[in-house]
């Protein structure tokens, strides 16, 4: 299996607890780069306060031409489309919402997806739409891996279903399973 550089996280209605669940879960060791885009936060520095009080991690908003940091958490800020450049650096784009979101899980996991290929794991939390589904699809085409909440362990299981119905999933777990799973891929 390739090494895991970067790894996507897509979450919406229900998102900050999962988020906090999981990122508490992460090895403090961890290098890997980890990038976040949730729907619920309209304001990226209180949402970056609030997960950074159960990460082993440190966690920081993302902001244009920054380059991709392993080690921590990056956050798409409100109100703009979080992209992954060639340089490995972060691009912002105030294009229109895709599925009326801004940001848009699936542009974040289609532009990783172009630039990790399958050095990627994307990840699929609770919400209550279909945003992240076609991501997660390019991502698995990139040859990069999928893991998905299932839907009856989420707070909203709209989204972790869409994304099942049309991507599929390499893993497909508990939110309480999700950080050993990702510690072992990163990690081993």
């Amino acid at each position: 299996m390739p090494a895991i550089e970067a790894i996507v996280i897509g979450c919406s209605t229900g998102g900050p607890g999962a988020l906090a669940l999981l990122l508490g879960a992460l090895d403090q060791r961890l290098q890997t780069s980890v990038i976040v885009c949730s729907h619920t936060a309209s304001n990226s520095h209180l949402l970056c306060d609030v997960l950074a009080q159960h990460s082993t991690l440190p966690v920081i908003e993302a902001c244009e031409r920054e380059p991709i940091r392993g080690g921590m958490i990056q956050v798409a800020p409100p109100d703009y489309h979080l992209l992954v450049e060639r340089g490995r650096r972060f691009a912002l784009s105030v294009d229109e919402p895709v599925g009326f979101s801004r940001p848009s899980i699936d542009v974040l996991f289609a532009s990783a997806a172009e630039v990790y290929g399958n050095g990627l794991i994307a990840v699929i939390l609770t919400g209550a739409n279909a945003d992240g589904a076609a991501g997660l699809a390019c991502v698995r085409r990139a040859g990069g891996l999928a893991i998905v909440q299932q839907p009856d362990d989420a707070a909203a299981a709209a989204m972790p279903r869409a994304a099942l119905e049309l991507a599929g999933a390499d893993h497909c777990v508990a939110l309480d399973e999700m950080g050993p799973l990702i510690n072992r891929l990163c990690m081993t």
